[in-house]
């Protein structure tokens, strides 16, 4: 992309910024007990009034920062993604501007065009098979429900967790999504994170940490791991390592959504198998950018920009919006 092109980009963002029946879902249980019976709030500060989420559902959401709906996400969807995940693995399909990951411990020396290979891919909204997961009809009926009515895509992954070498380089360290994301108000965005088999403990499932959504954005780095971390796989430096932690063992199809100040991570792959998850950042169209310049966010934008000035070619000093975050209207 030319500097005309991302200036053209951003000119479309501004312009978002100017606008103003799926299955029926129930709360999931987790691997550890949350309940929503202390929460006594003069009114909701996180969820929208409307019919699709019961008063449990929202109190629950208030009090831990997420919820998760079972089998929400078709079987016939999922193999879908799968598929295309599959394509874009062996390079039949190339969508633009798209993000592919490795694992740090993948040498180059051993690349060959396959799952394998990639550990994740980000910014899939070129690939018209893989952005429908974003416009699911069950999905953003409950999208809507944290967001309101005016949605916008922001940032969308299909996460491929290896079998760890044995390095532990497969898991997550435990962060909030907020960190890489220069928009706000943040009680307007929500990730929609599902399961694309069964996800537990031992092939790296989701740890979240109840409640933590209601504290600030706090002090992102990277961990000193010894077998190494990857790229932009930031963690909170400072939390209480005795915090009560909730393992989200989910099934295929089953889809949590959270608050993007939630603290969590995930744990790394012990099993011989890739653990898949498709996932998208919504937020209302009422969100608006931020400058991220003198803030802890802005290792994010100088290291996002490195990487996409290396791939595409963009400008350095681009604004970090245009590349990685820009919206699409829903």
């Amino acid at each position: 992309m030319n500097q005309r092109q991302a200036a053209a980009r951003l000119r479309v963002v501004l312009g978002h910024l100017g606008q103003t029946s799926a299955r029926t879902g129930v709360a999931y249980s987790t691997s550890r007990a949350v309940s929503p019976n202390s929460f006594h709030p003069p009114q909701f500060q996180y969820t929208q009034h409307n019919a699709v989420l019961s008063l449990e559902q929202r109190k629950f959401y208030e009090e831990n920062g997420f919820l998760v709906i079972k089998s929400l996400v078709s079987d016939a969807d999922i193999q879908r993604f799968r598929d295309q995940f599959e394509r874009i693995c062996r390079g039949e399909v190339k969508p633009k501007q798209m993000i592919i990951m490795r694992d740090v411990s993948i040498a180059k020396s051993e690349y060959i065009p396959s799952e394998r290979m990639i550990s994740k891919i980000q910014g899939f909204q070129e690939d018209k098979e893989l952005f429908r997961y974003c416009t699911l009809p069950e999905i953003l009926k409950y999208v809507e429900c944290f967001t309101g009515p005016n949605i916008m895509a922001m940032h969308t992954m299909l996460i491929n967790k290896p079998p760890d070498s044995g390095k532990k380089t497969s898991r997550h360290p435990l962060h909030q999504d907020l960190h890489y994301f220069p928009f706000r108000p943040n009680n307007k965005i929500v990730c929609a994170w599902t399961a694309m088999e069964h996800i537990d403990r031992n092939n790296g499932c989701l740890c979240v940490l109840p409640g933590t959504h209601k504290g600030p954005l706090k002090p992102h780095d990277y961990p000193n791991w010894e077998g190494g971390v990857n790229l932009m796989f930031y963690g909170i430096q400072d939390y209480d390592e005795n915090s009560p932690c909730v393992h989200l063992v989910m099934e295929k199809g089953d889809t949590v959504f959270f608050h993007p100040l939630l603290i969590h991570g995930s744990g790394w792959n012990k099993t011989q198998g890739y653990r898949k998850a498709i996932s998208c950042h919504f937020a209302s169209a009422d969100c608006h950018y931020i400058d991220v310049k003198g803030t802890s966010q802005e290792i994010v934008e100088r290291e996002v920009m490195e990487l996409v000035h290396r791939l595409y070619g963009i400008p350095k000093d681009t604004s970090l919006q245009v590349r990685l975050y820009e919206m699409k209207d829903l």
